[in-house]
């Protein structure tokens, strides 16, 4: 078993035995996570996303990170990490980007030893949870790069999941018992392909359709596409855990956290106490984490550039979907991650 083969990495757990979150709500939790090539001396973190789990957050391990130890950490609620579905009673109703990075904390700190960190790097939820990470502990990492996502979730974002949400909550299988995750077929709860179908069209961009770029992702027609990522892809997935990761991200905001118990007065002044160099790239065509936030947000940080990656593959771009802007942003990272 390689070292330096992610998928060949069995999944770890970190136990905290009296864990509080921001809501209040104490309890032990636990977090996944795996190790990739650990004996390299920096080390990168990398969370998982929105729907994201271990095994689907290798994007840059052999590229702009191959040199790096890297840690892939599970956010709370993506059922991996401690969730609605795999906590018996007492999971909090509601999550926020510092209980992760806070947990995240413990794990390198208190797990692995580790006390510093070359470079957190995260796309779209990962990315705001990135965010965080700069701003909670600003000595702790040196670089940041944000990837489809940041700072504070949008209106337009917001308003953008309540779809989803809308159509998961007012399923005809919704609430649920025993926290099912599929139907007696095996295929995904109605709702939850629901949620899929509502969310489907946003992961790219209109142009994308246009060319019919699903046939680059090996299928034959939009048929195929629409199955793949509204029912296939959600067989796994508890209606709670995704519910509970969407107000995560729709509450996210870093101007929110409390330092010392005091919040900063401004989204600017937030982004200001960043010490961490920071890379944004957002895509040209994303539909909910659009650039232009990023180029406001960079002007608050002091040592912050932006990347818009030049895609029609819209938000998906950044998770890896395809090789050409995966191949571009390997570049632009290992640039950033080199500069003196």
């Amino acid at each position: 078993m390689s070292s330096t083969d992610p998928a060949s990495q069995q999944v770890q757990y970190f136990s905290i035995p009296n864990f509080k979150f921001q809501s209040g709500t104490t309890l032990p939790v636990r977090i996944a996570y795996i190790e990739i090539n650990p004996t390299a001396k920096k080390v990168a973190l990398i969370p998982t996303c929105f729907r994201g789990r271990i095994n689907t957050t290798y994007t840059f391990s052999s590229g702009a990170l191959k040199s790096h130890r890297i840690i892939v950490a599970a956010l709370f609620g993506n059922g991996e990490s401690s969730s609605p579905s795999n906590t018996p009673t007492g999971f909090p109703d509601s999550l926020d980007y510092q209980d992760c990075v806070r947990a995240q904390h413990a794990l390198l700190t208190d797990g692995l030893g580790i006390s510093k960190l070359d470079v957190v790097l995260g796309f779209s939820m990962g990315g705001q949870c990135t965010y965080h990470w700069s701003v909670m502990y600003p000595q702790f990492l040196k670089h940041a790069v944000v990837i489809c996502s940041s700072a504070r979730t949008s209106r337009h974002n917001y308003q953008f999941l309540e779809g989803p949400k809308a159509a998961l909550e007012n399923s005809i299988d919704f609430p649920l018992e025993n926290r099912k995750t599929s139907s007696t077929d095996g295929k995904a709860l109605r709702g939850v392909q629901a949620f899929g179908k509502a969310y489907s069209a946003w992961l790219t961009s209109a142009e994308w359709f246009d060319e019919e770029l699903w046939t680059e992702m090996g299928f034959k027609t939009l048929e195929e596409f629409d199955a793949a990522v509204t029912e296939v892809g959600y067989r796994d997935w508890s209606p709670e855990d995704l519910l509970i990761m969407l107000r995560m991200w729709q509450n996210g905001d870093v101007s929110a956290i409390e330092n010392e118990g005091k919040k900063a007065d401004s989204l600017e002044d937030a982004l200001g106490k960043i010490q961490a160099k920071v890379l944004l790239m957002p895509c040209a065509s994303d539909q909910y984490f659009r650039p232009g936030p990023n180029k406001r947000e960079v002007k608050s940080v002091k040592h912050g550039e932006v990347a818009v990656i030049p895609s029609v593959w819209g938000h998906i771009a950044g998770g890896g979907a395809s090789p050409k802007d995966t191949e571009w942003m390997n570049e632009k990272i290992s640039q950033f991650l080199d500069k003196v």
